[in-house]
């Protein structure tokens, strides 16, 4: 019966969805001076090419889809068309003497770096930092959004990307770089201040996504630098950011389940989830979205935003976002209310609370001290299991706990919200369903994706750590550290290479099963490991 109900009155409010696509082309047109000569500059590959694009990526040029879309056209869009139109139509038409001659293919600046094995694997990392800082962007006639300062990037990127910032941010804190993380604070307040909100990363391509909200959690590491009052310096961003994620939100919430463009109403509380209005492959991984349609039980509209959001997670992709909880073609990620998103959202509305006191808001402060409880109640109401003394993400559409044992439990224990009798029953759980020999797998199930067992990732190592430290659980949050760090060590010591992601069940993978090629330094991985390593270590 209440399952009937809740379908009975579900309504999807999508109406304003393609007004808010319209708002953010607008907003891309103000990051890129460059729209006046060109004004496809702003639009994402895909839709600025057309036919050209199509042709690209069906005719396999690259072996990786990005490598296209982040060269720069030489002239004016509408010319790039026009002589590829023109060249196709030559017998003796090469796709490398077009490329050549019709876009420029940006430097990359780590492919003569040549890693020492000799170095310890602190050194290392400190010697990659001058690899992986990028200059200011200027504006191009690529897909770049200009962003005012320098940064680093993740690996071999051209960008900068929101989701693995904060934990490079740890590693430029053990190395005491404290400027550039001012840098790449300063370059995501401007994003905010530009675009709304934080896109995926500075890219055209990336403009119509977030990713999981951690500029609170930079700001607070920036705060432990320079003191308490860059809390309230970056007050506007944050609440900027706060508006993006709960456009569409009611208050006080209505009583029936309402899905809105990020967030979810249902028996008058209010949570978010991940979405995208977006109907279409990511140009990024343009093959791979479009072989998940192929064999998809939903419509490709509806999977396509359901991969989109997947993305905006960054968990792309992990048996949380499955329907039947295994294969990807099952794909539902819109359907979900995850734990890691709004505990996030919670850090949030307690940083902005903070920040309210420090410029004696008193009231205000309170207000949003409430609505963080609040946050918290309905996150225990539909995502804490009782009996098993553990969280689960919620199916909205099913009214039901998803059943996946996920490393996203360990969220509310890092933003110190559970009681510390319901933590150590959710501690024990970790540590029966997600500890490895080399650490924190993603998940406790293996599907044959990224973000499943048996692959650990470092965002989730900190998170966990820290975790367990909040609650004094010092001697598993010990033990877990020292497994992460003998892992990245041993690979390193074997490859000379840092991975996106590592294999914590098998430690004589050197693989790690990684979505990328093996590269000199991946950004989250060095900057959780040099952070670990900074501390005092015990039993390693």
């Amino acid at each position: 019966m209440r399952k009937t109900l809740l379908f009975s009155f579900l309504i999807v409010i999508f109406s304003d969805c393609r007004h808010k696509d319209d708002a953010q082309n607008e907003r891309i047109v103000a990051m890129n001076p460059l729209s006046s000569q060109d004004p496809k500059v702003t639009l994402s590959p895909d839709d600025r090419f057309g036919e050209l694009f199509d042709s690209v990526m069906v005719n396999n040029v690259f072996e990786d889809s990005k490598t296209f879309l982040d060269l720069i056209p030489a002239t004016p869009t509408d010319q790039v068309i026009a002589y590829f139109k023109d060249a196709r139509k030559k017998t003796d038409f090469n796709w490398q003497t077009f490329i050549n001659q019709a876009f420029i293919v940006p430097k990359d600046k780590g492919r003569t770096f040549q890693s020492n094995p000799e170095l310890s694997i602190e050194d290392h990392i400190n010697s990659l930092w001058s690899v992986l800082e990028r200059p200011a962007d200027s504006a191009t006639l690529g897909s770049i959004l200009p962003i005012p300062k320098p940064y680093i990037a993740a690996g071999r990127n051209r960008e900068l990307t929101y989701g693995d910032a904060y934990f490079i941010m740890l590693g430029l804190q053990a190395a005491g770089k404290v400027d550039m993380i001012e840098n790449m604070v300063e370059n995501f307040a401007y994003m905010i201040n530009t675009e709304g909100y934080i896109p995926n990363g500075n890219r055209t391509y990336m403009a119509h996504r977030s990713n999981p909200p951690y500029f609170a959690c930079m700001v607070q590491l920036l705060a432990e630098e320079k003191g308490k009052e860059v809390l309230a310096k970056y007050l506007p961003q944050m609440l900027k950011e706060h508006e993006f994620w709960m456009a569409g939100a009611q208050t006080p919430a209505p009583k029936d389940l309402f899905i809105h463009h990020h967030v979810v109403q249902v028996d008058r509380n209010t949570l978010n989830r991940y979405y995208s209005s977006q109907e279409k492959p990511r140009p990024e991984s343009y093959q791979l979205d479009k072989n998940i349609v192929r064999t998809s039980i939903r419509p490709p509209s509806e999977t396509y935003k359901h991969i989109r959001a997947a993305a905006e997670s960054n968990w792309n992709f992990s048996s949380r976002w499955f329907d039947d909880g295994q294969t990807v073609n099952t794909i539902n990620t819109s359907e979900i209310i995850p734990i890691d998103l709004n505990a996030l959202l919670y850090n949030l509305e307690m940083t902005i609370a903070k920040a309210k006191i420090i410029e004696k808001k008193y009231d205000e402060a309170t207000e949003w001290e409430k609505k963080a409880s609040r946050r918290r109640e309905a996150l225990m109401r539909y995502c804490w299991a009782q009996s098993k003394g553990m969280f689960f993400d919620f199916n909205i559409q099913k009214y039901k706990q998803t059943g996946v044992v996920s490393a996203a439990i360990a969220f509310p224990l890092f933003f110190k919200m559970l009681s510390k009798r319901d933590a150590d029953r959710l501690v024990l759980n970790i540590q029966q369903n997600l500890l490895f020999d080399g650490g924190i797998a993603a998940t406790n199930f293996e599907s044959g994706q990224s973000w499943d067992a048996p692959f650990g990732f470092a965002p989730l190592q900190w998170i966990t750590i820290k975790g367990l430290r909040n609650y004094g659980h010092e001697e598993l949050a010990e033990d877990i550290k020292n497994r992460w760090i003998a892992l990245n060590t041993k690979v390193y010591k074997s490859t000379g290479k840092m991975l996106e992601k590592y294999n914590v069940r098998d430690l004589n993978d050197e693989t790690g099963g990684g979505s990328y090629p093996y590269q000199d330094g991946y950004g989250w991985t060095n900057g959780v490991l040099l952070k670990l390593l900074s501390e005092k270590r015990t039993g390693y």
